[in-house]
């Protein structure tokens, strides 16, 4: 059976909301909502395909994309190859040229839609931003509240709370006093045991490499609603945690890091390579920053995590200060 490549984008407006369309009834999967595009054609790219699908499917014109995601996705009768691109900005005013109904829609709110099962991971993408922000372990937490407020003014949507050093009691009192800074701004992920996860039901749960190997057998720990992420060096964990059903995974190290100088950096073509053909959203860590953004996304990623790539204020080796 052949797979069937579509080009599909997720469209926002500029106040942050979604456009989705609702499939016709006598199409595969009506009566769904989907994120609007269609049939690439031999010779075309996805980004020509896009443009192109849209330019007829809503009257627009797209002036600024970038990659997202790709998703392959196997129904019993037809198979699909997703290549998504983030819409960013564009001309026109989408409407219904061909008389399907659309809903501009919050990301939060996405999953109270009726979606194909190939969609599921450009939901998460599409709820996801291009930066995961990991706290750094050599600040007391009084430290790590006032960069993590500066660091919440200057745009980041997404922390882990990472502070191995710090006392399993100490650890529960500053997730408590973070999840509060974050609350209404940002997403936070916890780490450490599982058996915490209960008492902080707001926060979603970031896996480590040796839980996610533990773990791959007993299904996802926690509820779908909550986000829930692993760390992955490889392509055996890479299937660990597909097969765990997470929500996203963090690839590393791609470079030389700091906090982990004996680790063997991936590279950029090895870390493209096992992207390739991975259904959910990835952040690349190990070495990264702001200024690695675009190359993260054409390598098929989500886009960058990072320590002290993304911490506010930090200065690297060279004497360069990295701003958000």
């Amino acid at each position: 059976m052949k797979r069937v490549h579509v080009a599909a984008g997720v469209i926002r407006g500029a106040d942050g909301r979604v456009l989705i369309a609702k499939r016709p009834l006598d199409k595969h999967q009506g009566g769904l909502w989907e994120f609007p595009g269609g049939k690439v054609e031999d010779g075309e790219s996805a980004e020509a395909a896009l443009e192109r699908e849209l330019a007829e499917e809503l009257g627009i014109a797209v002036t600024r994309s970038r990659p997202l995601i790709q998703v392959r996705h196997d129904y019993p009768d037809k198979q699909v190859l997703l290549d998504v691109r983030e819409v960013l900005a564009f001309t026109g005013e989408p409407h219904g040229a061909e008389g399907q109904p659309l809903a501009w829609v919050a990301p939060e709110a996405l999953p109270d839609y009726r979606f194909p099962a190939a969609n599921r991971p450009i939901i998460t993408a599409a709820r996801l931003p291009d930066r995961y922000l990991i706290t750094p372990d050599e600040h007391s937490a009084d430290e790590l509240l006032r960069g993590l407020s500066s660091a919440l003014q200057q745009g980041i949507r997404l922390i882990q709370l990472r502070a191995p050093s710090l006392s399993d009691r100490a650890y529960r009192t500053l997730a408590a006093d973070v999840i509060e800074l974050c609350k209404g701004r940002a997403e936070v992920l916890l780490k450490g045991p599982l058996e915490w996860a209960a008492d902080f039901p707001e926060a979603g749960w970031h896996l480590s490499a040796a839980q996610l190997r533990q773990l791959a057998a007993s299904g996802r720990p926690i509820a779908f609603g909550r986000w829930l992420a692993a760390s992955c060096h490889d392509a055996l964990e890479m299937s660990l945690a597909a097969s765990l059903e997470v929500d996203f995974i963090v690839l590393s190290p791609v470079q030389a890091t700091v906090s982990h100088p004996d680790a063997v950096p991936l590279g950029w073509p090895r870390a493209a390579e096992l992207l390739a053909g991975f259904t959910q959203p990835v952040y690349l860590l190990g070495g990264l920053g702001m200024a690695d953004l675009a190359q993260a996304s054409d390598s098929g990623a989500q886009g960058v995590a990072a320590i002290r790539g993304l911490w506010p204020g930090w200065v690297d080796p060279s004497g360069a200060t990295r701003t958000i």
